[in-house]
């Protein structure tokens, strides 16, 4: 009977890691999955077309980076922001900044995750976000610094409700930042799939 029991707790455990590989746009590309208080967001990262932006998102999610952070940035009509501070608004120690891939021709559409960053190209470092619509504007269109582009690197392949249900979330100002949850949403953990 325990035995029985082991079983069906770790199949369930399996089942709840695993995904359909056939919806994925190439099966050689990662998976992980944001673990949050409002549900779960499976995401499939381009490898191919962003591998500086996917190898630096992987390095983060390898060292726990964004286990207990936060979505600080929520903006129906636009996007969700996570992956710089912790629930009390502290920033979090970031490495480096990566050269921006916003070059690689794809697409800010909804349910396209991409690398928050300053005004300056090459900034990005953890943060990333979650276009709730198509946000054409984000693309790349020149080597202009403002019309460089957010580098898209990968997309919700499951959740997207979770993500339609972050972007209603009630938002304050709590200065010097705006469009924040009223409820904190925290990101409780991002496991690797594939």
């Amino acid at each position: 009977m325990v035995l029985g029991i082991s079983s069906l707790l770790l199949l369930q455990s399996c089942k709840e890691t695993e995904i359909d590989t056939s919806i994925l746009e190439n099966e050689k590309h990662s998976v992980v999955k944001l673990v949050t208080n409002k549900g779960d967001i499976f995401i499939e990262l381009y490898n191919d077309s962003s591998p500086i932006t996917v190898e630096n998102f992987l390095n983060y999610v390898k060292a726990d980076f964004y286990n207990g952070t936060i979505f600080h940035r929520v903006i129906d009509g636009f996007m969700i922001q996570a992956g710089g501070f912790d629930s009390n608004l502290v920033p979090k120690k970031t490495g480096g900044p990566i050269k921006n891939e916003a070059i690689n021709g794809l697409k800010n559409k909804r349910g396209t995750i991409a690398m928050a960053r300053t005004q300056i190209i090459d900034s990005a470092t953890s943060q990333f976000f979650i276009n709730v619509v198509d946000n054409y504007f984000l693309d790349h269109v020149s080597i202009n610094p403002q019309q460089y582009g957010y580098a898209v690197f990968g997309n919700v392949i499951e959740g997207m409700q979770v993500v339609d249900t972050i972007k209603r979330v009630p938002t304050e100002s709590k200065p010097p930042y705006s469009d924040v949850p009223k409820d904190t949403i925290v990101i409780k953990d991002v496991i690797i799939i594939q």
